[in-house]
This record gives structure tokens, C-alpha cells and sequence, in this order.
């Protein structure tokens, strides 16, 4: 039996893989960010405990937790969990800066360089990383997303480089979803209450035009392009069980619509289209 750690299974992408590969038969070691997740998860029957990317004990712990019911091994780590902070960038306090840096960025290569002992003392594993479209594009009023994400794609990329270097088959993919059906907007809501000071802004009008309703009223339709959290799946299994795993991995048309036009498209052109 193959073995996974899965991060942010409480619910969407994360909830979608753990279930799917433990019907497949690997070993699905599925951890969430708060423990009555986590309670949820158990009573399901998946193996579940503690993880919170901002808490740097909870991943010692939980890397100990995940070797010790693996048998000290452990074949692939899906990093999944992340949030945003909708938001102008001249409206983001340096605290919420640090804190979706910690969670999005930080806590992800912590938990990677915890467990690649054990990957090398094996000698294989498969590291892959969910990112997004705005791993490599920007948007308005999601700039600590973007930031986080693009950090993510830099260090990922070096860390496949230089897993390249070495004479042992420890692969290193990333993910770029575009909208995929997930509770990522009611989460992103949450933040924007937490850290921001809409009101007294000078982008008010912003706030009140594009990003509250977007935030809280419901969709009467799907975004363009927007699939269910298999379609991730469905990639990810492909990294996890192809011999020669891709480096990267597009889901949904926006995505590739997006990248194609990136790399055509003079940047104050792209710039129009991005604003909308």
C-alpha cells in the first residue's frame, strides 16, 4: 500500500483527493487545519489528525504522527491547504502579509524539508504542490494571494531543480487550477473581515463594487471555466502514478487560455484584459 499525506482535507480539493485515493488504495493520511475536521474525517474513516501550516508544532507533530502509522516512510505529499485575503495591496496590514505567507508559503517548504529524510532515506517520493492560475498572473484586489502563490512557484521550481541533481526519483510537480468548485470564496471572506479596514479605505468604492458581492452574495452561475474538484484529482493521481510525472500541471480552460496568452500578448495588453 502506497502511502500520502494530504494537507487542507476538511473540505474541496483536499477532501476530494483523500477520498478518492483511499477508495484507489493508498494509504491517506488526510489532516486539516482545526480539529473538529479532523473528528469529521475519522468518523468517515479516513486517518485523520491535526496540520495548521501557521503552527510550526502541529507539523512536527503531525510529520511524526504520519511516519509512525506509515512505518517510518512515506511515498507522496500533496500540499494543498491555502487561503487569501481579498484586498487592495495598499490596504494589506503587514500582519496579514506574515500570516498567509506562513500558511501559504512557509509552513508548506517547512513540512518538505521535514519529511525529505525520509524520502531520500528511501530513495523515491513525489512532492506536489497546489497552486493556481495566479501562480503566474496577477489579478486586482488579490494581491497577497498572488504574492504568496508566485513565492510558492519560485521556490517549487528550485527545489525540482535541484532535486534533478541528484541520482534518486523524487519528483517535484505543481498544479495550477483555475476556478474549481470549493468553499474557497466563504474562507476568503473570513479573512477579508479579519484583516480589512474596507471601509475607511480610499478604494471603498472597489470594495463595495467588485469585491463584497463577489464575497457574499450568491452565484447564480458557475464562473467561466469552473469544474469540480476531481479535475484536480485527476491530475494529481497522474503525478503520483505516471512514470515520468509533468512538471506542471493545467486545470480548466481559463488557465490555459491565460498561459497561452501570457506568453504572446505584450504585458500593458495583457494588463487591459486582466482588469477586466
Amino acid at each position: 500500500m502506497k502511502s500520502i499525506l494530504i494537507t487542507g482535507c476538511s473540505s474541496g480539493i483536499g477532501y476530494d483527493a483523500a477520498k478518492t485515493l483511499k477508495e484507489k488504495g493508498w494509504q491517506v493520511l488526510a489532516t486539516c487545519r482545526q480539529e473538529k475536521d479532523c473528528e469529521r474525517l475519522r468518523d468517515e474513516g479516513f486517518e485523520s489528525f491535526r496540520l495548521d501550516y501557521e503552527d510550526e508544532q502541529s507539523i512536527k507533530d503531525a510529520v511524526a504522527e504520519t511516519l509512525n502509522r506509515t512505518g517510518g516512510t512515506l511515498d507522496a505529499l500533496f500540499n494543498n491547504g491555502a487561503y487569501a485575503i481579498p484586498s487592495a495591496v495598499e490596504d494589506l496590514p503587514r500582519a496579514a502579509m506574515r500570516a498567509i505567507f506562513e500558511a501559504n508559503v512557509f509552513g508548506y517548504f517547512d513540512l518538505i524539508q521535514q519529511l525529505m529524510p525520509t524520502m531520500r532515506k528511501q530513495g523515491h517520493g513525489r512532492i506536489i504542490q497546489c497552486s493556481t492560475v495566479l501562480g503566474f498572473i496577477a489579478l486586482p484586489v488579490r494581491g497577497a494571494y498572488v504574492s504568496s502563490k508566485h513565492a510558492l512557484e519560485g521556490m517549487t521550481d528550485t527545489l525540482r531543480l535541484e532535486m534533478k541533481r541528484i541520482n534518486l526519483p523524487i519528483h517535484v510537480s505543481t498544479i495550477q487550477p483555475g476556478p474549481i468548485d470549493t468553499p474557497f470564496g466563504k474562507n476568503s471572506a473570513l479573512q477579508f473581515e479579519k484583516w480589512i479596514d474596507w471601509e475607511n479605505s480610499p478604494n471603498r468604492k472597489v470594495y463595495e463594487k467588485a469585491v463584497i458581492p463577489r464575497l457574499y452574495q450568491k452565484r447564480e452561475k458557475p464562473d467561466f471555466g469552473e469544474l469540480p474538484s476531481s479535475a484536480v484529482t485527476a491530475k494529481l493521481i497522474h503525478a503520483l502514478e505516471a512514470k515520468r510525472p509533468r512538471e506542471r500541471y493545467m486545470v480548466t480552460k481559463p488557465t490555459k487560455i491565460v498561459a497561452f496568452l501570457k506568453r504572446i500578448l505584450p504585458v500593458r495588453m495583457l494588463d487591459k484584459i486582466l482588469m477586466g
